[in-house]
């Protein structure tokens, strides 16, 4: 088993409060919450760095537009001292940010990537990020997405999804692993 470096990153995408609002379609991940923690939990035993990415909406009416009760993180995924946070507009946390070079800057070597949801900003920040070079783990276990209308008066089930993204970004862009797996890896 391949041990992470101590310069691994652990990179939260848009665990905030928004998604709870019942505007959304249905999520179907119930451990998003409690995966996303321990990761957090074990990326701060073993003082590694971390960072929070926040969507900063310039929509009038999204529920994650700074300054709406949505755009605070979830209960327990507020940054702690020391940690590092990131607001982006687009779905990539690589788009129009500065983490690229942040990140070179503390000379991190690969990431851990989680968060809401799985394939809109989280696939979307892994894609650009691959393509930027860098090496990086998706804990599948610790994202969560909606259900889809699939355009065609139908609706795909939002399991299919997170099943279909993981898969994609897995044999392309990211190594795809389970909560347990990545924390036996520090």
């Amino acid at each position: 088993m391949r041990l992470f470096p101590q310069a691994t990153l652990l990179l939260a995408v848009d665990m905030q409060r928004a998604f709870d609002e019942p505007r959304w379609p249905r999520r179907w991940n119930r451990n998003v919450d409690h995966n996303g923690l321990r990761l957090l939990d074990a990326w701060r035993r073993t003082a590694r760095p971390i960072f929070h990415v926040h969507h900063d909406s310039a929509e009038p009416a999204s529920t994650l537009r700074p300054g709406q009760p949505g755009h605070r993180f979830r209960e327990g995924f507020e940054p702690q001292d020391g940690e590092g946070t990131v607001g982006k507009i687009v779905n990539s946390a690589f788009i129009g940010t500065d983490l690229d070079i942040r990140l070179r800057r503390l000379g991190i070597e690969e990431l851990v990537v989680f968060g809401i949801s799985t394939d809109m900003c989280v696939s979307t920040t892994i894609r650009t990020g691959a393509n930027m070079g860098w090496k990086i783990t998706l804990a599948a276990d610790a994202c969560d997405c909606f259900d889809l209308p699939d355009g065609q008066g139908g609706t795909i089930p939002a399991e299919q999804i997170h099943a279909a993204h993981v898969a994609t970004l897995g044999f392309e862009f990211c190594e795809a692993a389970t909560t347990d797996g990545i924390i036996a890896r520090l």
